[in-house]
């Protein structure tokens, strides 16, 4: 939520700077996310005034204007086509920095020579000031803007950009946000006056509502002006719908938006001649049913839809958008003018079904209280007598079926201390709640008070809501602080499962950072095409669940593997980063309870409708030059054992030896790639990712990923770590070469020599197939370090367990030592 701090100014005086008035709002719940000057590079931008206008030479389209600005007449060349004698301008001096309507970017006014003739400076249009997108002619000021005074001072401004909790509906408003600054410095609040004159003849006998369906409508108002002249609306106004980012459009639609800025209740202009039988009536939508809207977009209806209609068709979606049959056009001379109340739920499922959403349902998805549209109504309908000219209905249409009671809150003192530790009293607990607009009456007791809840606050409900508002109004910083009252608990020996994964995610991701990794995060939703370029032959493994109302066709799907939000950021950074690119994210995965239930817009059986299984996964991918970028020659490329060895080493250092076998899995090249085995389970894999699957997200390089199922992966490091002492006695290394059949795997050779007692370590450190090697086998140098615990090996004991090793290696494998 943007609010003006000029707005703000009229309806309560402000004395304390923009930073001070900033931190009370944040303090007080209204965190203020950032502070936006306008006008900041108007320093040499002053208001002048046409005072004589001549055509140029040497062009047809441009003109000579002489500018009074105060101390001297300046001339300049100007082709806007509404410019004219008498007009109050904003004229830049030569060293102004403005905007480039060309370009966007700021730039620096420089002397120029057009068509022959020098200009001393320039008359500015809304875009070249930064005021908004307009640029098709100059920005004519107001008849009584002062001659000579700089831009900044008549209309500089600064805009709070205010983060709005869910709660506070009423702090969508300026009115809302001017009412919280009054209650925090003790100013008064100064809100508009509303009369306007109304013609003899009564509203009824133009129009007619009817509320077919009362639980989606609690309240519709309407008031009716006839005779309006549609046109621009003033600068003022303009500016200040600039200042939140709305774009004026014309007097009436302005006044609309303005008021819903000013108190928060959205409103809708209809084109009264428009409306067939002149009649409204708020119902459901017929299935089937379409309509225009505003945007120009044809729009299925569904039941569930409430929808404005007139006595043939629907002209409005309710509190989303307005139709285009029934939109206000320059021929327009008659408003039907709406200020309604609407169900919250009916207006979410009607912008999830229309995949659409506005400042107005914005509102309405807050929830905003039955009492609030008259005074709002009210309110338009004078603005746009007064800027629209025209004459207004008699009376307004108001029907309130929702209609119910004001309510009252009880709250005490003792209440009060109980909830927040504040000792005050009955006065000061009723002056800040009348700051706030809330109505107290006095009980028998000094010590309580009975509370009105006014129409905008609908998040009040019980004592403890009107303790926070004094506590917020107060103070937070005022609570005393007191020592616990007793001992800590007793912290509990076992971490829960979700503390244990969580402490196990942050190791994780500690240790990978620490190897070079960077740590992402993905949408869990994703595009089913997304999905099947993980599979080779561009085909789904595991049919995922589709989402009800997706955002958009890229987000339709929960994921069932990290991997493609992952390969696609590689993608991205691979088309900017020269040296490796190493990632990893840790995140949930969403598999179907019955994988052979495909999710579907389609009629789905009980099964499909359960809810997923979520899973906590890690993926990593490395790929690119080993080292960093540098002058030096080696450019060496990562390949399948720096994913290994990635492995070995977090597993390492979470307790676990990591071993691998062979692996199926399609989405890695056969014959490089490997399952993950710790504690004889499978926890994971790794391998080169499928050259067709690396085609398909454009990845340049060759791509290694990892992927580990941290469920199982915690359950392996269950318990706590066994201490390990140093070895005492010194070791005995031995080298051997043993030649093997070419089917044999390390693995298989590296599990029967670590079966011996003595063996400590095994290492592979050469493997060669060639001369002096028969075809079909291959050669494997390993270094096996022997040692003892609790003595000291000699070399005859070393010998007779080698002895014994080569015996089973070559009557389980079939392995020779090599001569």
């Amino acid at each position: 939520m943007k609010v003006s701090l000029k707005w703000l100014k009229d309806y309560v005086d402000i004395r304390l700077t923009v930073g001070e008035l900033a931190e009370r709002l944040t303090m007080a719940g209204l965190e203020v996310r950032g502070i936006e000057p306008v006008g900041g590079t108007w320093d040499s931008v002053i208001i002048g005034e046409v005072v004589g206008l001549g055509p140029h030479p040497n062009a047809d389209r441009l003109k000579l204007a002489t500018v009074n600005v105060g101390t001297e007449q300046v001339s300049t060349v100007c082709g806007a086509p509404n410019i004219n004698v008498g007009q109050r301008v904003a004229f830049a001096h030569i060293g102004a920095r403005l905007v480039d309507s060309h370009t966007g970017a700021v730039v620096v006014l420089k002397p120029a020579e057009i068509r022959g003739v020098a200009s001393e400076g320039m008359v500015c249009s809304e875009k070249e000031l930064g005021i908004s997108e307009s640029h098709e002619g100059i920005l004519v000021l107001p008849p009584d803007a002062p001659i000579g005074v700089p831009l900044a001072a008549y209309l500089g401004d600064v805009v709070l950009d205010l983060e709005i909790t869910p709660n506070r509906p009423d702090c969508l408003s300026v009115t809302g946000i001017a009412r919280e600054i009054a209650a925090l410095t003790g100013e008064t609040l100064h809100l508009p006056e509303i009369h306007y004159e109304e013609a003899e003849k009564s509203i009824d006998s133009f129009a007619s509502v009817d509320i077919a369906d009362p639980d989606l409508c609690p309240r519709y108002c309407a008031s009716l002006v006839t005779g309006i002249k549609i046109g621009p609306s003033p600068i003022w106004l303009r500016q200040r719908l600039n200042s939140y980012g709305m774009r004026p459009i014309n007097n009436v639609v302005d006044v609309t938006n303005y008021v819903m800025l000013e108190y928060g209740q959205p409103l809708h202009a209809f084109d009264y001649h428009k409306l067939r039988g002149r009649q409204i009536i708020v119902r459901r939508a017929v299935d089937g049913e379409t309509m225009t809207t505003l945007d120009g977009s044809q729009r299925a209806l569904y039941s569930e839809t409430l929808v404005i209609a007139d006595k043939e068709r629907a002209v409005a979606v309710a509190g989303i958008m307005g139709g285009l049959d029934s939109e206000v056009t320059d021929k327009t001379d008659t408003i039907l003018l709406e200020s309604a109340n609407f169900n919250q739920a009916a207006i979410r499922r009607g912008c999830g079904r229309l995949q659409f959403q506005s400042e107005a349902s914005i509102r309405f998805d807050k929830g905003l209280n039955a009492g609030l549209p008259v005074l709002p109504l009210k309110r338009a309908t004078q603005l746009l007598l007064q800027l629209a000219g025209g004459k207004a209905a008699k009376g307004i249409i108001d029907i309130y079926p929702g209609k119910s009671e004001p309510k009252l809150v009880s709250l005490s003192t003792r209440e009060v201390k109980r909830l927040s530790g504040l000792k005050i009293n009955i006065d000061e607990i009723t002056e800040v709640l009348t700051a706030l607009g809330f109505e107290c009456q006095e009980s028998d007791s000094r010590s309580q008070i009975s509370v009105s809840v006014p129409y905008w606050r609908s998040d009040i409900r019980c004592a403890a809501d009107l303790v926070e508002e004094l506590v917020r109004i107060i103070g937070y910083e005022k609570i005393p602080m007191t020592r616990l009252g007793s001992p800590l608990p007793a912290q509990k020996s076992r971490l829960s499962p979700t503390a244990r994964q969580s402490n196990l995610r942050e190791r994780l991701g500690n240790i990978l950072t620490g190897l070079g990794f960077q740590e992402i995060l993905t949408y869990s939703l994703v595009s089913l095409e997304k999905l099947q370029k993980l599979s080779p032959k561009l085909e789904l493994t595991i049919p995922p669940l589709k989402v009800a109302n997706p955002m958009t066709r890229e987000q339709e799907y929960l994921r069932t593997s990290l991997r493609a939000g992952l390969l696609a950021t590689l993608a991205y950074n691979q088309k900017f980063e020269q040296a490796g690119v190493r990632l990893f994210e840790i995140g949930k995965i969403f598999l179907p309870q019955h994988p052979h239930v495909i999710a579907s817009e389609a009629k789905q059986s009980e099964k499909g409708k359960e809810l997923p299984q979520e899973k906590k996964m890690l993926c990593a991918v490395l790929s690119g030059a080993r080292a960093e970028l540098s002058w030096q020659p080696d450019k060496e490329l990562l390949d399948f054992f720096d994913a290994k060895g990635v492995v070995e080493n977090f597993l390492g250092q979470l307790g676990l030896k990591a071993s691998f076998e062979n692996s199926d899995d399609e989405g890695l090249f056969p014959a490089r790639r490997a399952n993950i085995i710790a504690t004889d389970d499978k926890v994971g894999v790794l391998g080169e990712l499928h050259p067709r699957v690396a085609q398909a997200f454009e990845l340049s390089n060759t791509v290694y990923l990892i992927e580990i199922d941290l469920e199982k992966l915690l359950t392996r490091i269950a318990g706590a770590r066994g201490y390990q002492s140093i070895p005492r006695f010194p070791s005995v290394i031995r080298d051997i070469a043993l030649v093997i059949d070419e089917q044999v795997s390390y693995r298989a050779v590296e599990q029967a020599i670590q079966s011996f007692s003595l063996v400590a370590k095994v290492t592979l450190f050469d493997l060669y197939r060639g001369e002096q090697i028969p075809e079909g086998k291959k050669s494997f140098a390993i270094r096996i370090i022997y040692q003892s615990p609790s003595h000291t090996l000699t070399d005859e004991g070393v010998d007779r367990t080698q002895e014994q090793m080569l015996a089973r290696l070559q009557k389980e494998l079939g392995a020779t030592l090599r001569s």
